[in-house]
């Protein structure tokens, strides 16, 4: 049996998508390459060029790269610098992220909101915005328009901080290290916490804004797991499968070679772009998955969880910034 001359295709495809994306990303920074992976599938999801066969193939290798994505995540965190910032701050993100997901879970299921949707904007707001989700989709029965929704909410929420948390940390009093650490413990996306902390101010600020906000990446594993318990994933998994699924285990095995010291600059600059594409080609996959008409209009009582999330977040990390006398 010959090979089919499309599969080449569909391997660069997911790939090719997430270069292009970062490329617009670098146009458009706010929304991010993923958000713009995901928006670029669902444009090519929704034009009638592609065959369910295809669709399909494309979807499983973009899954792959998802996977492969977190893992590289991981290189983007060293255990030193995590400690560096000090047990107040430690205190501040890991307190944030447990409320945070806590209270979206619960606040989501009383007001009815499907039971994934819950979890996946839970994981996002609480953790680290539209990777997260990707990451946790993967480990509960979450739709796609659930991804997707969750994604768009979570990229809309957190821009909207990029403007509002600097001027709301002047009317505060706050110094510049205390914004940085509200800023790392409150924003969801990482991006969005260094566009906030460069209003803040200067590399220094940006520095622990973005150390702050890698110490909350690294709850992703907890969280994952405490999803797929939530969602009853264990349900639906393989008899004698994992609890911790392997690219949750490759992400924990990245931070510490981090940490070791072994990789040189110029390979965690690599690793770090790689991450980003490979993240991205992953949400491309999602994309191809999503309608229009399965998107709007889009539920208000979503809207409500994801402002509830917002506040959660912003309100605890400050509590326990001024309760604590935060000083970096």
């Amino acid at each position: 049996m010959e090979a089919s001359p499309v599969r080449p295709l569909v391997v660069a495809a997911p790939l090719l998508a997430a270069l292009v994306a970062t490329t617009l990303s670098d146009i458009v920074p706010l929304l991010g390459p993923l958000l713009l992976a995901l928006v670029l599938g669902a444009v090519l999801a929704n034009l009638p060029v592609l065959a369910a066969e295809t669709t399909a193939a494309l979807a499983d290798v973009s899954r792959t790269c998802l996977r492969l994505g977190i893992v590289l995540l991981g290189l983007r965190l060293s255990v030193s610098d995590l400690l560096a910032v000090g047990w107040d701050a430690a205190l501040v993100v890991i307190a944030t992220v447990a409320v945070t997901y806590a209270a979206t879970c619960r606040i989501g299921d009383a007001m009815g909101l499907d039971r994934s949707l819950v979890t996946l904007i839970a994981a996002g707001f609480s953790v680290c915005g539209a990777a997260a989700i990707a990451a946790v989709q993967d480990g509960v029965r979450a739709g796609r328009r659930n991804v997707a929704l969750a994604v768009a909410l979570v990229t809309l929420y957190g821009t909207a901080m990029i403007v509002l948390l600097p001027p709301a940390a002047d009317l505060l009093g706050l110094t510049k290290e205390q914004a940085a650490v509200w800023a790392g413990a409150s924003i969801h996306e990482v991006a969005q916490v260094v566009a906030a902390a460069s209003l803040i101010g200067g590399p220094v600020v940006v520095a622990l804004a973005t150390t702050v906000k890698l110490g909350r990446v690294v709850s992703l594993a907890g969280v994952y797991v405490a999803a797929g318990r939530r969602d009853g994933a264990d349900d639906v998994a393989p008899k004698g499968a994992p609890l911790v699924p392997w690219f949750v285990v490759g992400f924990l095995l990245a931070v510490l070679l981090r940490s070791s010291g072994v990789l040189g600059g110029s390979v965690l600059g690599v690793g770090d772009q790689l991450a980003t594409l490979l993240l991205a080609a992953g949400m491309f996959g999602l994309g191809l998955g999503l309608r229009v008409r399965e998107l709007w209009p889009v539920p208000v009582r979503a809207v409500a969880l994801a402002t509830a999330s917002t506040l959660v977040a912003a309100t605890t990390s400050l509590a326990l910034i001024l309760t604590t006398a935060l000083v970096v």
